[in-house]
């Protein structure tokens, strides 16, 4: 997968834009570039793209932006996400990997170092992606098609979720996630098991964590909880995640 993969880089800077672009391209990977967020956004729809390379300080939608609406979209989520950026403070960091980030690097980077991430991660990517296609092997959804937790209301049918009396639109692998813990009610779930089911392939607990957090950060989101807020999706350290009534 390192070979000829397509990095997007997203810099409202032209000349950062076009040194990192040139940098990569040395490299042999393909460059597409994008000036901001929606930019990016656009050509992510449009045509494959194999990692994102992106800028934080950027106008209409910052790069914790692009981030989130990245993660969550089903068919986006394994691709890996790098900030390259001058904001280099702890908060900083800690919150663009609470976010889900894959890396954090901080302007300036030696070419070098750069290129060594850059194929660090895609050649983790590619990884994945054969083990999920050597392993397809779905559990099938259990149980009753109609599940009531609380206020949460879930339709297997369907493929629909209520929180009260509004419809919550999720991913193909956010209703899964959701419907498995929910099936399950109090029981804490490993984080291998959710994989298992969302992805189609077995893998190891830290794997399967770095698979899961994008997924449930998104799903909290969306059952309108706050960042840093575990809400109904509660989180047993060190053993997996549990749904609680909201």
């Amino acid at each position: 997968m390192t070979e000829n993969a397509v990095v997007l880089v997203v810099d409202d800077h032209p000349v950062v834009l076009d040194n990192l672009s040139m940098t990569l391209e040395t490299a042999g990977y393909r460059v597409l570039q994008a000036a901001d967020g929606p930019a990016a956004l656009a050509i992510l729809e449009s045509q494959p793209v194999d990692l994102i390379l992106a800028d934080i300080a950027m106008p209409g939608m910052n790069g914790y932006q692009l981030l989130q609406r990245v993660r969550q979209n089903a068919e986006w989520l394994l691709i890996p996400f790098i900030f390259l950026t001058a904001r280099a403070l702890d908060s900083d960091v800690r919150y663009g990997k609470e976010l889900g980030v894959d890396d954090y690097l901080t302007k300036p980077i030696a070419p070098e170092d750069l290129i060594a991430v850059v194929q660090g991660k895609l050649r983790r990517a590619g990884q994945l992606q054969h083990l999920a296609a050597a392993m397809p092997r779905p559990r099938p959804v259990p149980e009753s098609p109609r599940l009531v937790v609380g206020r949460l209301r879930i339709d297997r049918e369907q493929h629909r979720v209520w929180l009260g009396d509004e419809a919550v639109a999720l991913s193909a692998r956010e209703f899964t996630v959701l419907s498995h813990l929910a099936g399950q009610k109090g029981r804490v779930i490993p984080p291998q098991e959710i994989v298992e089911i969302t992805h189609g392939f077995e893998t190891d607990r830290v794997e399967a964590g770095i698979l899961l957090r994008p997924l449930i950060r998104s799903l909290r989101r969306k059952l309108g909880y706050d960042v840093g807020e575990t809400g109904c999706i509660e989180t047993v350290r060190g053993v997996g995640y549990r749904l609680v009534a909201p």
